[in-house]
């Protein structure tokens, strides 16, 4: 009887349906009224109660005959008990629709309330193993319309939800197809009051996604799952997501730093708030690896850094901040997998790569990434958001269980590569 393992030769495509346009988020109401919603929980974060995106939509469900009851209580970085509260929001509020509005946070905790309420479970149930049990979802989820007011995350094209669980001082997730919203709305108007910090990590997250999701282990490189409902949300990189992945990377390059220093320019961030939704449908296909793995416990772990830009009672490493500071020690270290791919990455950026050698790959790509970083005004490195090398150690044991992007890395890390890559990470220039 033969031991080899069956590798993987199926990959799926899905994403949500996208809506575009300045002013789309008014059409909520007819939205949600079309897919047979009465009662709609409305998730947002503090910050946002009388943003005009939130009035907006409240507006527009009421004037469609909806009953829209807001929830403005998210965690601008979700944490188990957050997702705890909205569940138990959604669970007594006897909703038939859902509807996200803000930047990742908001948008991740709508789906978990949706999820948890729809088929109520311990909260680990659903949670990606090795630290939860990572049961597949029963079946479909209540109407859900997500309604991003950042450029970044993509996570209205996505099935997967991320929080912080408090305590192993780490990030994880829930990833299955069911979670995918049935509608993003891309308005460019909500982006308009977004702070320049918030602008560049947002989008620097979407950024990242792209590298991660050209660079991952390919689809046909992972081994096969056992059934067809086990197979993973982030399946790996495959030729649908690399065009959605390449073509991100260059509008990202062409208009990040033009909203940075203008945010007034609307033009650029409607192409970033696009690029955000395309690199959604290609990671949410493909998956991420490294720079987000290490990410979680960079932010979960954080000690007194606050953010310019960012209104928070409590210290925060942003989630894009967070993935992109460990980006350029990550894909010198992967370059050797691909060299083309890698170098291919730092041409879709706008470098002239006509006299690189395949040797160089790690390091073309890698001085492109910190000139993006260094240009948006982000901190120097994870020594600035006030990390040193005594940390690394449990940087390293927070990263260790993230398998569900840590494994699509190209090449296997082990803890003293991701010590090393720490390290590494600590200054950039």
């Amino acid at each position: 009887m033969s031991t080899t393992q069956r590798m993987e030769h199926i990959f799926t495509m899905d994403t949500s349906s996208i809506k575009y346009g300045v002013g789309a988020t008014r059409e909520i109401g007819e939205d949600m009224k079309n897919l047979g919603a009465r009662r709609v929980m409305v998730v947002t974060d503090p910050n946002l109660t009388n943003n005009p995106a939130v009035v907006t939509v409240m507006e527009s469900l009421k004037a469609a005959g909806l009953d829209a009851v807001l929830f403005d209580q998210t965690s601008v970085e979700p944490t188990d008990l957050s997702f705890k509260e909205a569940i138990t929001f959604a669970s007594a509020g006897n909703f038939d629709g859902y509807v996200g509005v803000g930047g990742g946070s908001s948008m991740d905790t709508v789906k978990a309330a949706n999820l948890y309420a729809t088929y109520p479970a311990d909260l680990l149930e659903y949670v990606n193993p090795p630290i939860g049990k990572g049961s597949p979802v029963p079946g479909p989820l209540k109407p859900m319309i997500c309604v991003p007011t950042t450029a970044g995350t993509g996570s209205e094209t996505t099935g997967v939800a991320i929080f912080d669980f408090l305590e192993m001082e780490a990030k994880t997730g829930i990833a299955h197809r069911a979670l995918r919203p049935i509608m993003g709305i891309i308005d460019p108007d909500n982006t308009r009051t977004m702070p320049p910090m918030v602008a560049a990590c947002t989008a620097l997250d979407q950024f990242s996604h792209a590298i991660e999701s050209i660079t991952a282990l390919p689809y046909n490189q992972r081994p096969a799952a056992a059934s067809p409902a086990l197979r993973p949300a982030y399946q790996g990189a495959n030729p649908i997501s690399h065009i959605w992945a390449c073509k991100t990377l260059e509008m990202i390059a062409s208009n990040l730093v033009r909203v940075t220093n203008n945010p007034d320019d609307e033009e650029a961030r409607g192409q970033i708030m696009l690029a955000a939704t395309y690199a959604g449908i290609g990671f949410g296909n493909s998956g991420v690896h490294l720079p987000h793995g290490m990410s979680y416990p960079v932010a979960g772990m954080v000690k007194d850094y606050k953010p310019e830009g960012y209104i928070t009672d409590h210290p925060t490493v942003p989630h894009g901040m967070a993935v992109v500071l460990n980006a350029p020690a990550v894909f010198r270290f992967t370059a050797p997998t691909n060299p083309h791919l890698h170098l291919h990455c730092a041409q879709l950026m706008g470098n002239d790569i006509s006299d690189a050698a395949p040797e160089d790959a790690g390091e073309v790509l890698s001085s492109a990434i910190v000139k993006m970083i260094r240009d948006c005004g982000l901190p120097n490195g994870l020594s600035g958001v006030g990390y040193g090398p005594e940390d690394v150690d449990k940087l390293v044991a927070g990263t260790l269980p993230q398998h569900r992007v840590t494994k699509l890395s190209p090449r296997p890390a082990s803890a003293e590569d991701l010590k090393q890559l720490f390290l590494d990470s600590m200054t950039l220039w």
